[in-house]
């Protein structure tokens, strides 16, 4: 569905599986790369200027590689409560304290993606807002025992038995917040070079 952009070499930059997942499921050819960057950000930004701020700081630690057939996807998510930024949790403690924050509350999941080529860049983001029951302590330590969501930003993953048994309701794209907002993103792609 993509044919115009089959000269691009397609570069997804990003180490996320769920992201690599979520790509292939637009039945695209793409190839990885891992740029490593401090995840870090000016104090004065806030909100969904989080997360495009990082997808181009990302995008432009890899852009002195790019070629000229080069396409490259870079992604940051970030979870958004009460004037409050989640990211990745540091150890258990800190993801509980997270979970417990969330516990019967509605929250945003903030994803900023860039597309970049050597000669042109479009930065977007998508919101969606994600409803949690009340969790029981039992239920945050079931959880962080038998899953890995240090790697997760807000210190859950939708898709896992945390999303089964605590989310109720999501109000926009379910894939946003699992890290990658497929839908826009094949939506930005279709545009491309048009």
């Amino acid at each position: 569905m993509l044919s115009h952009l089959k000269n691009y070499n397609i570069i997804l930059g990003s180490r996320s599986p769920r992201r690599q997942e979520l790509l292939s499921g637009l039945n695209i050819e793409f190839e990885t790369a891992i740029i490593d960057v401090e995840e870090t950000y000016p104090r004065e930004i806030v909100g969904v200027d989080i997360p495009m701020y990082l997808a181009e700081k990302k995008a432009n630690a890899y852009a002195k590689k790019l070629d000229e057939n080069d396409l490259l996807i870079t992604a940051d998510t970030i979870v958004w409560l009460e004037g409050k930024v989640y990211n990745k949790p540091k150890d258990k403690a800190e993801a509980t304290n997270m979970l417990k924050n969330l516990s019967g509350k509605t929250h945003q999941v903030i994803t900023g993606v860039s597309i970049s080529t050597k000669h042109k860049r479009k930065t977007f983001h998508v919101i969606s807002e994600v409803r949690f029951a009340r969790l029981t302590s039992q239920e945050i330590d079931f959880y962080l025992e038998n899953y890995s969501p240090y790697d997760k930003a807000g210190a859950y993953g939708v898709q896992e038995w945390i999303g089964y048994i605590g989310v109720e309701f999501i109000e926009g794209s379910y894939f946003n917040v699992m890290g990658l907002p497929v839908q826009r993103l094949y939506t930005e792609l279709k545009r491309w070079d048009k």
